[in-house]
């Protein structure tokens, strides 16, 4: 029997069978790659857990260990199970898209490392050289690279409420950004950039490639990768089949609201509303917006895990590559985020003896999206991971049970 758990929590049934997905015929058995089965179980096992904390109305999982997947999963629903829902259950699948959010900014990096590896622009030039307006207030000696790794002084607009329908003002947008006065004239600062950077960049590659994003992820990773679902908002014969999000557990006391308010320009419960609107969902935010599979995700961190090729198709090439995952700097504060992290051009960067990736994950690279999705690949373990999500939450047993996931992944997943 199914329960409505206290705290907006997802109805949660005893038995897991009618609401996981398993792609028997995407998965590799563990032992043809070495592999421990019973340790590849107990990371669906953790899932599971995760999903039983009733903070998540869907999950999807993807694993691949040197190219291979081994673990491609979903549990949960799309609509149905949900606090507050009433209407008929539909099952998730793990080929079902979902929002990346703050882990798009990875992938939208990788347009600018493209347009870099083409000779179109260098990563040290100023942002200024090719939108000279962004260099008002003395943003002229912000680099590209400076911009990819949040130090480009404008983490947030000042006296400017985000708004769903405000993302169809592409132009206008850029315009306050390029306008705003940074928050470190010497441009030294990390501080987290949660959606500002997105739209610099995005105007970046526009004027320099000609293109619109979506046509340039399409063509310079969608369609290589053989992604179908891989795009800037939701296709719209795809908007009914993508999992809402969903604000469960606990409301965030004060201190926890000030700090989300800081690092997303939104009260918790108004940017989860947000990131359900019509308007989010079809506009294109290069920082946040990006929809996919979990085994698309997979798919962007293998090839970056195989020197630039999947398939056999060259995407990117090495020397590229390890431009976008050079650290900036040795592990420091960060000023809106509050918590120590290493940022490359792009990526988020793991660390020793317990990162955002898992325990002893200094090699790995990746982005976290809006709490609990993680995106990211571990060339030590030799494995890429996405694990999407659907419920936003700032409940601590959510947390714990995310950190449990992650080390089930370390642990089944050694370094050969």
């Amino acid at each position: 029997m199914m329960r409505l758990a206290a705290g907006r929590r997802v109805r949660v049934p005893a038995s897991l069978r009618a609401l996981t997905r398993i792609d028997h015929g995407a998965e590799t058995p563990p032992r043809a790659l070495g592999l421990d089965p019973a340790r590849v179980a107990a990371v669906w096992t953790a899932c599971e857990a995760l999903y039983r904390s009733g903070l998540h109305p869907a999950i999807t999982l993807v694993v691949r260990r040197e190219g291979r997947v081994v673990l491609k999963r979903s549990i949960g629903a799309i609509s149905g199970t949900a606090p507050g829902e009433r209407g008929p259950l539909r099952t998730l699948s793990p080929d079902t898209p979902l929002c990346l959010f703050s882990a798009s900014k990875s992938i939208t990096a990788l347009l600018v490392h493209k347009l870099a590896e083409d000779g179109r622009l260098d990563l040290d030039d100023p942002v200024a050289d090719y939108l000279p307006e962004f260099g008002a207030h003395d943003k002229h000696r912000v680099t590209i690279r400076q911009l990819l790794a949040h130090r480009a002084g404008i983490p947030s607009v000042p006296d400017v409420k985000p708004h769903p329908q405000l993302l169809h003002d592409w132009d206008g947008i850029v315009r306050q950004l390029c306008a705003a006065r940074p928050l470190d004239p010497r441009f030294r600062t990390q501080a987290y950039h949660a959606l500002t950077c997105g739209f610099v960049v995005g105007e970046l590659v526009r004027r320099v490639s000609g293109l619109e994003l979506n046509p340039a992820l399409r063509q310079w990773f969608a369609e290589p990768l053989g992604c179908e679902h891989l795009r800037y908002g939701v296709a719209p014969e795809w908007r009914a089949q993508v999992p809402r999000s969903v604000h469960t557990g606990p409301r965030p006391a004060w201190w926890l609201s000030a700090y989300v308010r800081r690092a997303i320009g939104l009260p918790f419960a108004e940017a989860v509303a947000a990131s359900n609107h019509p308007a989010f969902q079809t506009a294109v935010v290069p920082a946040g917006n990006i929809y996919a599979t979990a085994d698309e995700v997979s798919r962007v961190f293998q090839m970056l895990l195989d020197g630039g090729v999947f398939g056999g198709v060259r995407v990117l090439r090495p020397k590229t590559i390890a431009e976008a995952l050079r650290p900036l700097s040795a592990l420091r504060l960060d000023r809106t985020l509050l918590v120590p992290l290493r940022f490359s051009a792009g990526f988020m960067l793991g660390e020793n003896p317990f990162g955002l990736f898992g325990p002893r994950c200094r090699e790995a690279f990746g982005h976290l999206g809006f709490v609990s999705v993680l995106c990211w690949a571990d060339p030590r373990r030799r494995i890429s991971v996405a694990l999407l999500n659907n419920g936003k939450s700032v409940a601590a047993d959510g947390a714990l049970r995310l950190a449990q996931v992650l080390t089930a992944i370390a642990r089944a997943f050694p370094p050969p």
